[in-house]
């Protein structure tokens, strides 16, 4: 009775991390506790996001996976989005299609 009893409370521990509750919210897990002022080297800076909310925040995601929240009122936030924002489009216009995602400026018209 007593591994019975045991086993149930470990079946239901393990879904509370595996299912979440209808209608339940689900919480955020990037939330910014506070603002850094050190500039980081855009070269390290692989992506970010904007983060809307009581606390107004830019997260910059390093080439190493660190998270790092920074005001986007700051000059060098700017800077670094601004600068991330140029590598990405770049980076874009260099990325050739396969020859299945070639486009063909063919149009076809459906008649009834």
């Amino acid at each position: 009775m007593r591994s019975l009893l045991l086993a149930l409370f470990g079946i239901c521990f393990l879904t509370e991390f595996i299912v979440e509750g209808v209608g339940s919210e689900v919480l955020e897990r990037s939330i910014c506790m506070s603002l850094t002022t050190k500039r980081l080297p855009v070269k390290n800076i692989k992506t970010y996001t904007i983060k809307e909310g009581s606390m107004r925040a830019v997260i910059f995601i390093t080439r190493r996976g660190f998270k790092f929240c920074a005001d986007p009122q700051a000059d060098w936030v700017k800077k670094a989005v601004e600068s991330v924002d140029k590598s990405t489009r770049r980076n874009m216009k260099q990325a050739k299609p396969t020859g299945a995602q070639l486009s063909t400026n063919t149009a076809v018209t459906l008649t009834t």
